[in-house]
């Protein structure tokens, strides 16, 4: 019997064609020769299939994916001894780090059930997340530091269209969030690599002119919110394509509407409120407030995922410092959607972000030639997580605060200014 994911009769077979080039050739731009590791749910098989196609196509080495499944994952949850929630395959994650190491690019399919782990045992759930975050740290560190090209594409995943259009029946569902999915991804267009020259040509611009200010810090104001962010020494802001240490220029995530940076570990004041939930690892964690002095949060609450939350920034030092901020305008195109995506990759990038944990060396002038120490000497932030949620709004306004402590409108009602 051939395996047949669900979704594949309800999903356009020519877009996904064309966001597996676009995965490959915007995405990553492998390199002739080059290896590729892959991570997806089992679901997305003819996604994966079909960027396994076009990266031979484009010369590829070897091309090795791995997939997780979501009724097993739930097995381990329900059936599992207690002790193996503090655990994690490291093999694995030693191999990847060991693949990353020898030049592999890495590709990673989203599109996991935000609601999976939300009936199971929190204290469970955030042991096994430490877990798993300490054991892939060594695999993350090469990506966050942009030692190789990656890329992260979603697939729409049945049980995640049921939990963004709960209301339609299943195939309708998926129909609807693939459509969304290839709008967001800008393969709903003829030529999409030219679509993806062109948007990331504006947000180097954006990029540019932030560098030019050299803001010591933002200030963002709004209902529940009033933080300054510090900005690290030596700060840079990126946006769109990014030339890693490896010297390829890949767009790590797609889609993407935000330009971003690093802040100061220690320069970070005040109390921020989310403006949409954060999806982690299968739980869904809301209405997050939570109040920085020095750079450190002291106090969190959420009025759903509260345990898991706290678990999160107990995870090590850094995982209560910041390790990104990001601008995102209001009208972007999935905000504009009005979808609710429950997946970090599309929501960060309806709105303003910070996120909490490791930073990305890469958001450094000379970024490349810094070593740790260096960089946890300008403010960045190191630690095993890395967890975006967002903070902005129409109803947000924030301002760049100059060395000198003028002030400059960086964004009004969320956007430009």
């Amino acid at each position: 019997m051939t395996f047949m994911p669900q979704s594949q009769n309800t999903v356009d077979p020519v877009k996904l064609e064309k966001l597996a080039e676009v995965a490959v050739k915007v995405g990553l731009q492998l390199q002739k020769g080059q290896d590729l590791v892959i991570t997806a749910p089992v679901v997305a098989l003819p996604l994966v299939r079909l960027i396994t196609k076009h990266a031979y196509q484009a010369g590829a080495g070897l091309v090795s994916a791995f997939y997780s499944d979501e009724e097993t994952t739930l097995a381990r949850f329900q059936y599992g001894s207690d002790e193996s929630f503090d655990r994690a395959s490291d093999w694995l994650y030693e191999g990847m780090a060991k693949a990353y190491a020898n030049g592999a690019a890495r590709l990673a399919v989203a599109g996991d059930n935000p609601m999976l782990l939300s009936e199971q045992d929190a204290g469970k759930v955030g042991r096994a997340n430490r877990a798993t975050s300490t054991a892939y740290k060594p695999a993350l560190e090469k990506i966050s530091n942009f030692d190789i090209n990656w890329n992260i594409v979603s697939y729409p995943n049945p049980s995640w269209a049921k939990v963004v259009f709960p209301d339609d029946p299943e195939p309708i569902a998926i129909a609807k969030l693939a459509k969304a999915i290839f709008a967001a991804s800008r393969v709903d267009v003829s030529d999409p690599v030219a679509a993806w020259a062109e948007h990331n040509a504006n947000l180097a611009k954006r990029s540019a002119w932030l560098n030019g200010e050299r803001f010591a810090s933002l200030h963002f104001k709004g209902p529940g919110t009033d933080l300054t962010v510090g900005l690290a020494d030596g700060h840079e802001w990126h946006g769109g394509a990014s030339t890693a240490k490896n010297g390829i220029t890949c767009n790590p995530n797609i889609p993407t509407e935000e330009v971003f940076t690093t802040p100061h570990a220690l320069r970070v004041e005040g109390h921020v409120s989310s403006t949409k939930p954060l999806s982690h690892q299968g739980t869904l964690i809301d209405n997050i407030q939570v109040r920085f002095e020095g750079g450190r949060i002291v106090e969190a609450k959420a009025t759903r995922g509260e345990e898991v939350l706290n678990k999160v920034l107990d995870t090590d030092e850094g995982a209560r410092r910041l390790g990104e901020v990001a601008l995102v305008p209001h009208s972007s195109p999935i905000s504009a959607s009005g979808i609710l995506f429950y997946n970090t990759l599309f929501d960060e990038n309806a709105s303003c972000h910070i996120a909490l944990g490791q930073c990305y060396s890469k958001c450094f002038l000379n970024g490349a030639t810094l070593s740790q120490e260096q960089i946890e000497a300008q403010g960045g932030n190191s630690s095993l997580i890395h967890i975006d949620w967002m903070i902005g709004s129409d109803k947000v306004d924030i301002d760049g605060i100059t060395p000198d402590g003028s002030r400059v409108p960086v964004m009004r009602q969320g956007e430009w200014a």
